[in-house]
């Protein structure tokens, strides 16, 4: 691409750029950034006319709607939390000072500064984004009407961080993403076109096919088609407005080239796009049409970026030859925050100077002047107040209730049966437990008449099989479930599903599993411990350990929903299970639990599903051999182990435990409250994470 800057093109001029570039590079033969613009002039009512190009253009909706973004002396303070004595602190910290500028469609505006300079703050009140705690001043307006939270239905943000369900491949996150963000009118083909052309235009065809992948954790597509995958999925609905937060992060200076000239394809589109940079090689910094720049919350200057250098040369620092201009603007006004008078770079005093410049200088009197005349243009304000009121009559979703289920249960099943830990590892875990404790519990001869000394043992084993599955099924959730809560956050807010259409989603996928394992695990150990022999008898214990396992996925579920962190996850929830697994029935007789604990037991499964797995044991058993009773049984079935001989049948064994055969039904439709009440508290978590507050 030409290294010439294009300023912002006004209504009557012409623009022609460059034919496409192809650039070969590190293996990225296929990637075409296209930015080809024909000669169009106009005088409508929202600006110049751009031509489309095939890989850019959504079906049928041809370039973005016109939006200029203003923000005026926007202030921003950090607000210091209250602690148990009042607040700590009173005046907080000040991060942003009376920052005003503005962002026009058809111009690539870079915001810039050294670190803790306030970029991305900048960034969230424009997105009215991660506000809380914090106190905002200004006014922030699209085409003169101040949006609020509602911006975020004529805009993107591609956020710094990279975010994927990693089991999906590229073309299927982009294929869900479509299905959710565009308009519900949109028809299959439609979208599938859509797809296909960002696919094109991002670079990510010979990656389509391939599995996003989780770093850390599995094998993943390299840094930056990630980071293009990111914008992919942003330019599915053509944005009117794009955010960009440290887009290049962590990319080679060819690919942050890629990157930004993606960016500048956008922008030329009629897109106003933003994005903040930290340090941008020459070659990439010379893509960019408009500059603001910030140090400590304060602006220094901002304007075309070809006049900066003219600008720090007339207050005295003037840019060395063949130096980077991003690197000598920024290490003139890089201070360490908090740290001014220690800083090696420059003083406090320094950065006052140079604010106190750009605000006597001619650049900031043309950025108030465009700015009155972008909030004075009367017809696109009208234009706006009309979309506003279109906004305000469309669902928060694009999509129906339906619509969303099929999608993310889709979705779900994909990302939870690809999943290599839970499609291998789980089965195999699974039967080793199961092969372990039956061997521990071993009971060669399966129609063996049961003894008086083999009660504490079955009784034993029940526990322990009770106590294994509830650990095996809470734990792998805590595993798991935190890690995509982060992504269901971001969704969310991008208005791409509702919080309950993805917890039922996550739900239905996770139950096969759930079904599946409980009942390889009840295969290996009925017929190893020597559990009574009906094929009733072992559907029922099935059922019961079905039903168990499911009741502690919803525990799991609660613990992670309330859990900032995997980490906090897995702390908290085992420590939890402690006192309900005390209560169970096997370590304390259920008559003998102190009064001020009984409200405990009912929290208990493993309280109710032990006494489930007794009487199902133990309610047909007859004779136990014992001699201290009369019986008339073969003298081979009396019981000569040694120790006292204590049970006469099975149903002397439950009422030694405290188990009463009438609390049955009871027992299974407590145990059915606890799964169901467990994720309905799960769902209030949930909810209250992706409360309004916390955007």
């Amino acid at each position: 691409m030409s290294s010439k800057n294009l300023a912002y093109v006004n209504d009557a001029d012409e623009t022609k750029l460059t034919p496409v570039e192809s650039t070969k590079q590190n293996g990225f033969n296929d990637i075409q950034i296209s930015t080809n613009f024909s000669k169009h002039s106009g005088n409508s009512s929202s600006g110049s006319s751009f031509s489309s190009f095939s890989s850019a253009t959504p079906s049928g909706d041809g370039s973005p709607k016109r939006i200029r973004l203003t923000w005026t002396d926007v202030s921003v303070k950090a607000m210091p939390k209250k602690g148990l004595l009042g607040r700590a602190g009173a005046d907080g910290k000040q991060i942003l000072h009376e920052v005003s500028g503005y962002a026009e469609p058809g111009s690539l505006l870079a915001i810039m500064g050294s670190s803790g300079a306030g970029k991305s703050t900048l960034l969230n009140m424009l997105t009215w984004r991660n506000r809380r705690n914090l106190q905002v001043d200004g006014e922030i307006l699209c085409n003169g009407v101040a949006l609020g939270p509602n911006i975020t239905g004529v805009s993107a943000y591609v956020q710094q961080d990279d975010l994927f369900m990693g089991e999906l491949t590229v073309k299927e996150h982009l294929t869900f993403t479509a299905r959710l963000r565009m308009d519900s009118s949109t028809t299959d083909e439609e979208r599938s076109k859509r797809v296909h052309d960002v696919i094109k235009q991002m670079g990510l065809k010979k990656c389509e096919g391939t599995q996003i992948g989780t770093p850390g954790r599995t094998k993943t597509i390299s840094g930056g088609e990630m980071k293009r995958l990111s914008f992919a999925a942003e330019l599915l609905t053509n944005p009117s407005i794009l955010f960009c937060d440290e887009p290049t992060s962590g990319l080679d200076s060819y690919l942050a080239k890629v990157i930004v000239e993606c960016m500048r394809t956008v922008s030329k589109q009629g897109c106003t796009v933003l994005c903040t940079i930290h340090q941008p090689s020459s070659e990439v910094f010379e893509l960019f049409d408009r500059l603001l720049l910030l140090a400590l919350g304060q602006v220094v200057f901002h304007g075309d970026a070809k006049d900066a250098i003219t600008h720090y040369a007339n207050i005295g620092y003037s840019c060395p030859a063949n130096y980077n201009p991003a690197d000598h603007y920024i290490m003139a006004i890089s201070v360490i925050p908090g740290d001014e008078e220690a800083s090696k770079c420059v003083s406090k005093q320094t950065i006052e100077k140079f604010a106190e410049n750009y605000t006597a200088s001619s650049y900031n009197m043309e950025v108030k002047k465009r700015i009155s005349l972008l909030e004075e243009n009367h017809e696109d304000r009208n234009a706006m107040m009309v979309e506003i009121r279109e906004m305000k009559k469309k669902p928060r979703y694009r999509v129906g209730f339906f619509e969303q289920s099929h999608a993310c249960v889709v979705r779900a099943f994909k990302t939870t049966y690809r999943n290599p830990t839970l499609t291998r590892v789980k089965v195999i875990q699974t039967l080793f437990a199961a092969i372990i404790v039956g061997l521990v519990y071993l009971r060669p001869n399966f129609y063996k008449p049961y003894l008086s000394s083999d009660v504490m043992t079955v009784c034993g084993s029940l526990f322990l099989v009770i106590t294994n599955t509830t650990f095996t099924s809470a734990i792998g959730v805590l595993n798991a479930f935190p890690a995509e809560i982060p992504i269901f956050r971001r969704e969310h807010f991008n208005g791409m599903y509702s919080t309950a259409v993805y917890f039922i989603s996550k739900n239905l996928a996770d139950l096969p599993t759930y079904l599946v394992l409980p009942f390889v695990y009840s295969i290996v150990v009925y017929f190893m411990f020597g559990l009574f022999p009906t094929a009733a008898k072992f559907f029922i214990f099935y059922g019961f350990l079905a039903l168990l396992a499911n009741t502690c996925v919803s525990y799991g579920y609660m613990i992670a929903c309330l859990s900032p962190s995997i980490g906090v996850a897995i702390a908290l929830g085992p420590a939890l299970l402690m006192p309900l697994l005390l209560l169970g029935g096997f370590f304390i007789s259920a008559s003998q639990i102190p009064v001020y604990l009984i409200w405990l037991k009912y929290l208990s499964w493993f309280f109710y599903t032990n006494e489930l797995l007794n009487i199902n044991q133990w309610e047909y058993v007859g004779y136990l051999g014992c001699p201290a009773y009369n019986a008339t049984y073969n003298s081979t079935l009396i019981d000569t182990s040694p120790g006292p001989c204590l049970y006469e049948n099975g149903q002397a064994v439950l009422s030694s435990l405290g188990f009463h055969q009438s609390n049955f039904g009871r027992d299974i439709g407590l145990m059915f409250a606890l799964l169901f009440g467990f994720r309905a508290v799960a769902l209030a978590f949930l909810y209250y994470r992706v409360r309004e507050s916390t955007r």
